[in-house]
């Protein structure tokens, strides 16, 4: 797991225009501490919330592409924390792709940063283990929603749409799902699209009991979820968001260059592709950028490292040091 270093001041909000993978670990720190904030009842625990949330929506909003690459960039073997944000993250996106009204979606975003709190001191334990489950950790796994709300409200925090959010979060439609059995319009959007970001970062992620699926097969895999299981307005938005190459997919081009997505394609062009390796597999000294809607850049198919290439993503997506 990444080490994450605490700063030296902890603020709850920053106006400066955000560069994701500059602000990485920041996110993180800020998202642990506060977690941490909330389960010891702090009485900042709300404001660091909120906070949290207008930092994690700004850097979307004016960095979208670089904030879905952090998604498929880090996902290999992700800690709990780096779940959670990703979770965030996809909330954000598909929220606006389905049309959320703006303040329902900050909630949705606080929703997804906290559904997962009572699992936080067990979750990297369990993703690390290859045997079955024991009934105890079934227990926990089942009952993190009701003991995530518990601590929500117990520091303070009883936003009632939030907390139903986090209630009915693995609820299916078909009712199969708990804790209650809620069936169709008895769940929320929301809860809907927590559940889809949820699985969605699931299915991309290593497991110690399992491999990671590919992104091309995670979202074959979505394209199949408007069964009843959800709306099917939000896995189409989620496919929408993420596009056929989303950004932070390693890919190889018909040259045999292989690079990394870093930007959707718009309605003529793209997606573009800063290419990394050259076509006998030499490491660029430098990047060069591939709208690989032209024939000789075309995508011929992704890459699967098992460990990601070393690369400066902000020098890749633009940003000034």
């Amino acid at each position: 797991p990444r080490k994450i270093e605490r700063p030296k001041e902890e603020t709850f909000e920053d106006l400066r225009q955000r560069n994701p993978f500059a602000e990485y670990g920041d996110l993180l720190t800020t998202l642990e501490v506060t977690l941490n904030a909330i389960t010891s009842e702090d009485p900042t625990a709300q404001k660091r919330l909120l906070g949290l949330c207008r930092m994690l929506d700004k850097t979307c909003q004016e960095a979208p592409d670089a904030s879905l690459a952090l998604v498929h960039l880090y996902s290999i073997s992700p800690t709990i924390h780096e779940q959670i944000l990703f979770y965030g993250i996809l909330c954000h996106s598909i929220a606006r792709q389905f049309g959320l009204e703006e303040k329902r979606a900050t909630v949705l975003t606080a929703a997804a940063l906290t559904a997962n709190l009572a699992l936080v001191p067990v979750a990297d334990q369990l993703n690390a283990s290859n045997t079955v489950l024991t009934d105890d950790q079934r227990a926990v796994i089942r009952k993190h929603p009701a003991r995530s709300i518990q601590a929500l409200t117990s520091a303070g925090i009883n936003n009632k749409l939030l907390l139903r959010i986090i209630a009915q979060h693995h609820e299916q439609a078909d009712g199969s799902g708990y804790p209650e059995g809620l069936s169709g319009s008895d769940i929320l959007p929301e809860a809907e699209i927590l559940a889809l970001a949820e699985r969605y970062v699931a299915m991309i992620t290593k497991r110690a009991y399992r491999n990671r699926m590919n992104i091309t097969e995670a979202r074959k895999l979505i394209a199949t979820l408007a069964d009843g299981k959800f709306r099917p307005a939000i896995p189409r938005s989620l496919l929408q968001i993420l596009g056929d190459h989303p950004p932070g997919m390693l890919v190889r081009l018909v040259n045999n260059e292989v690079g990394v997505v870093t930007r959707r394609a718009d309605r003529t062009r793209g997606p573009f592709v800063k290419a990394i390796f050259g076509p006998r597999g030499n490491r660029y000294s430098g990047t060069f950028e591939r709208d690989t809607s032209l024939l000789e850049y075309n995508i011929r198919a992704p890459e699967e490292p098992e460990i990601m290439p070393t690369m400066d993503f902000s020098m890749l997506w633009g940003f000034r040091s």
